[in-house]
């Protein structure tokens, strides 16, 4: 199952502007966009199913509702696999729609919060020995993170502004959890049960500001802070459980720019776990459905790591597209303005 939060395109949309409240909630079906209130509305009135309830128009009220809001959303998904959904009508309207005539916003346009870790032990090394450092004793100790700003998420084709300041933009291939229970003090071996399901990350970053913030000993803060891409889809656990291995999910991993793949790994090859991260999070602090934990860059997934012979900083015109085995493809293309 993959969910998806769409709005109609509107020419000159700004997408640090876009009104939230048009947005809607949706999964994917035969190339098909199809809302998943209206689905459900088709299945109550042409097929005579009945549901406890509706389901909510935006991902984080479903979160908020709890899993057997996922259950109700699953059935829906499940009983429109048989029919056309292109010639299912609601009151003379369509339930789905072609993803062209769409814009995809981030699953969660406005995360309650953002935390980004710093998963892979490869990353992490492969880094700090370009910058001659050796590897910090202190990682294995516990999974760092650091807040980022929640209010900068961008989705699907979205254009990423190259910001003033910088002269050294890169991407990062990131896979993100989203929580879906309320807790504290959470024990690793409960935590996946707070864990609603994931998304690709990008967390975009100017290198030359991040540098100087962390020379000082705070941050990253402005290095970080402008965009944040997320989607194309949020896709449930549930949906994924044939890959899964303990706390590990066994998923590709691939980052290409103007087409060229320059980065590739598995999620399964993170060091901390997401329910490490959960665990360490919640320590007397309370997590609540709508939090986003990136996962931290997968090795080989950025240009700091990877370095100029592989590939310039990113300019203006060029296109990132970073896939993650189903999770989708996340595309992105830079921008002056």
């Amino acid at each position: 199952m993959q969910i998806v939060t769409y709005m109609i395109k509107a020419d000159e949309l700004n997408i640090h502007t876009h009104d939230v409240g048009s947005s809607r909630l949706g999964f994917m079906q035969d190339d098909w966009i199809v809302d998943a209130v209206f689905a459900q509305q088709w299945l109550i009135q042409e097929k005579q199913e009945v549901f406890p309830h509706l389901l909510p128009t935006d991902l984080l009220t479903l979160l908020e509702r709890g899993k057997n809001e996922f259950l109700i959303l699953e059935s829906v998904v499940k009983k429109m696999a048989p029919f056309n959904v292109s010639k299912c009508k609601v009151e003379g309207e369509g339930i789905a729609l072609e993803p062209d005539e769409l814009l995809l916003l981030p699953p969660l346009p406005m995360p309650v919060s953002f935390r980004d870790f710093y998963g892979f032990e490869q990353h992490v090394k492969t880094c700090r020995e370009k910058r001659g450092l050796s590897m910090v004793p202190e990682w294995y100790e516990l999974p760092v993170f650091y807040f980022s700003n929640h209010r900068a998420m961008v989705g699907m084709d979205h254009k990423i502004k190259k910001p003033d300041y910088t002269s050294c933009l890169d991407f990062e291939l990131e896979v993100a959890c989203v929580i879906g229970k309320r807790g504290k003090n959470i024990a690793v071996e409960d935590a996946r049960d707070h864990i609603a399901g994931l998304m690709i990350l990008n967390d975009w970053s100017a290198r030359d500001i991040q540098r100087k913030e962390m020379a000082v000993g705070l941050g990253p803060s402005k290095g970080k802070d402008f965009a944040t891409s997320m989607g194309p889809y949020f896709v449930p656990l549930s949906s994924l459980e044939d890959r899964r291995k303990g706390d590990h999910w066994n998923l590709k991993m691939v980052a290409r720019i103007n087409g060229k793949q320059v980065s590739k790994g598995n999620l399964r090859d993170l060091t901390w776990t997401f329910s490490e991260m959960v665990a360490h999070a919640s320590q007397d602090c309370e997590l609540v459905p709508g939090e986003v934990f990136g996962s931290g860059t997968v090795g080989t997934g950025c240009l700091l790591e990877l370095g100029p012979e592989v590939h310039r900083y990113l300019e203006p015109g060029d296109m990132i597209e970073l896939e993650v085995e189903r999770l989708g493809v996340l595309c992105n293309r830079i921008s002056r303005n």
